[in-house]
């Protein structure tokens, strides 16, 4: 992979809210992208800030409470069953790689938000950040990049 997957930061854990489950990466994190896709704005109620880690650096040290939602084939959003934290996203086109809600991490996480993607479909309440990169894509497109 390319782009920012080669800008990794640091290492980092966290967990969801009531800690059902808790996770840690073996690996650097890529810095936070933060996604305004119509999907991700509605599974977080606002955008998907996320940064991620490749799939074999991620270690579930508590998962009893991890579900999986599946809105499209071959696209997985990975929240808390109990709390309700949108804690991961992943697709099988992306099959080395997990993505991971920016929100979730442990503090200090060191990390640093370089673009936004899908600004075409930000919430019209939102000002976007004119200082991040921005990939505007066409409504109605699919996939998301987080």
């Amino acid at each position: 992979m390319g782009g920012f997957w080669q800008n990794l930061e640091m290492a980092g854990s966290g967990r969801c809210d009531c800690g059902g489950v808790r996770y840690r990466t073996e690996a650097e994190l890529r810095p936070v992208l933060n996604c305004h896709c119509q999907r991700c704005r509605r599974i977080t109620g606002h955008f998907m800030a996320s940064s991620g880690c490749p799939m074999e650096a991620l270690v579930l040290d508590a998962e009893e409470t991890l579900r999986w939602y599946e809105p499209a084939p071959g696209v997985f959003y990975g929240f808390c069953g109990t709390c309700g934290s949108t804690l991961f996203w992943k697709a099988d086109g992306v099959p080395d790689w997990i993505s991971i809600c920016a929100g979730s991490l442990d503090q200090p996480s060191g990390l640093t938000t370089v673009a936004a993607w899908w600004t075409a479909e930000a919430a019209d309440y939102h000002r976007l950040d004119s200082s991040l990169t921005q990939h505007p894509y066409e409504s109605g497109a699919s996939g998301s990049d987080v």
